[in-house]
């Protein structure tokens, strides 16, 4: 922990002209008042700067730490480096094609990109010079600390506290050194709904001459929405917008659904579509909450084009669907054949664990009837327990029973279209 330093007076000094009136004409004014009544006077500046700073300059005097301490920034231990680089290699390759948009769109700027851990921990950033400042060639070194618990009130910490998107200016910075700073965060979440990175854009000396927070918003969810695929290789992914425009964007909708019909993930685009959580649990039916079955989302895949189809809250979204990797070829020779019908499994019988050659759509109708079977043929008591309606799972029936047909007459399969 840096020494400490014992203040003589306040780190920032209220100007005269703010006694005056309860009005200040300058942000700096507000910071400078609020620092002075936080710091001195133990009084919470409400109003003067934002909760999440005022809630992390708590948490850092809760650590004991002094305004006036010195911040070395120096970079944690070649072996933690070398840990981190290797614990973040999926999110890195995931972020080097936005990473490299975000630094050709920050030429120009006074604007530094920095990528890093959900820990804090710088593993990615735009190479500053000497000539930019003091402390910018400093902090975007890989593997600098820039934790809340190391470099106090700045936008990465917050961001990692509340998983929000933060802006920290100037002097709302705990420590009095770093003052000159200026910064703008967004969290990356992974598959779990956790903070896995924080995205930052830091300028040192000068204001953002730009919505700094919109912009690193943006550009942190096109991270996300690329390790989220990265994550999800063995679903099925589902693209979705109120507009086919929007699709393979950042502000696209995306789904993980897996050969059961679960919906593993939603992004946050999507449950903001859909008015749901976005972090499912694996315990919501993609039917109930898109109205399609696993087999109607396999034919989508299979079509390999953009539909629109209106989803169960009566909207009407365009969507793509994309196979797991490397499942394509299996799958669509599997689905398609007249001559392969999908295998059956008995009622009665345990199922079998699923291989690479089953469909989902033979995975699904299997759950259900093994279902069926422990629930000694009690269709209420196998619905509760699949988290579906009991009309859903009469729909799922006959259509399992009219595919059956089909393919006993010799009619091939053929996909269905809807529920």
């Amino acid at each position: 922990m840096p020494a400490r330093t014992t203040r003589s007076q306040p780190a920032v000094a209220t100007p005269p002209s703010l006694a005056a009136g309860p009005f200040f004409s300058t942000a700096g004014q507000r910071v400078a008042l609020a620092r002075e009544r936080y710091f001195s006077q133990g009084v919470r500046p409400t109003g003067l700067v934002s909760e999440p700073v005022i809630q992390s300059w708590a948490r850092c005097l809760g650590q004991h730490r002094e305004p006036g301490e010195h911040i070395a920034f120096d970079p944690v231990t070649k072996a933690r480096i070398a840990t981190t680089q290797a614990r973040n290699r999926q999110l890195l390759d995931a972020a080097a094609q936005d990473l490299s948009q975000l630094h050709a769109a920050l030429v120009g700027t006074a604007c530094r990109a920095i990528l890093t851990s959900h820990e804090g921990v710088v593993v990615y950033a735009t190479p500053a010079s000497t000539s930019e400042g003091r402390l910018m060639p400093i902090v975007t070194r890989v593997g600098v600390d820039l934790g809340e618990s190391t470099v106090g009130t700045a936008a990465p910490g917050l961001v990692a506290c509340t998983g929000e998107v933060c802006v920290v200016r100037g002097a709302e910075h705990f420590f009095s050194g770093i003052g000159a700073m200026h910064c703008a965060a967004a969290p990356i979440r992974d598959a779990r709904g956790d903070v896995a990175a924080v995205l930052d854009l830091s300028s040192e000396g000068e204001m953002f001459r730009f919505d700094a927070a919109s912009m690193v918003s943006l550009y942190a969810t096109g991270i996300e929405n690329r390790l989220l695929e990265a994550q999800s290789r063995e679903h099925v992914l589902l693209r979705f917008q109120a507009s086919p425009t929007l699709l393979r964007t950042p502000l696209e909708g995306l789904a993980a659904v897996a050969g059961d019909g679960r919906v593993v993930w939603i992004n946050a685009s999507g449950a903001s579509l859909l008015g749901c959580e976005r972090a499912t649990g694996g315990n919501v039916c993609c039917e109930s909450l898109f109205g399609l079955g696993v087999d109607s989302v396999l034919a989508l895949a299979h079509e390999g084009r953009t539909q629109v189809h209106r989803v169960t809250s009566g909207l009407s979204l365009w969507m793509q669907a994309q196979l797991p990797d490397g499942a394509v070829a299996r799958r669509v020779t599997v689905s398609v054949s007249p001559v392969a019908p999908m295998p059956a499994v008995p009622a009665v019988e345990p199922a079998q664990p699923v291989t690479p050659t089953q469909t989902l759509e033979a995975t699904n109708r299997a759950l259900i009837e093994r279902t069926i079977a422990e629930c000694r043929g009690n269709l209420s008591s196998a619905a509760r327990r699949l988290g579906v309606s009991r009309g859903l799972l009469y729909r799922r029936l006959r259509a399992a029973e009219a595919t059956q047909v089909n393919l006993a007459e010799g009619a091939g399969f053929e996909p269905a279209g809807g529920c």
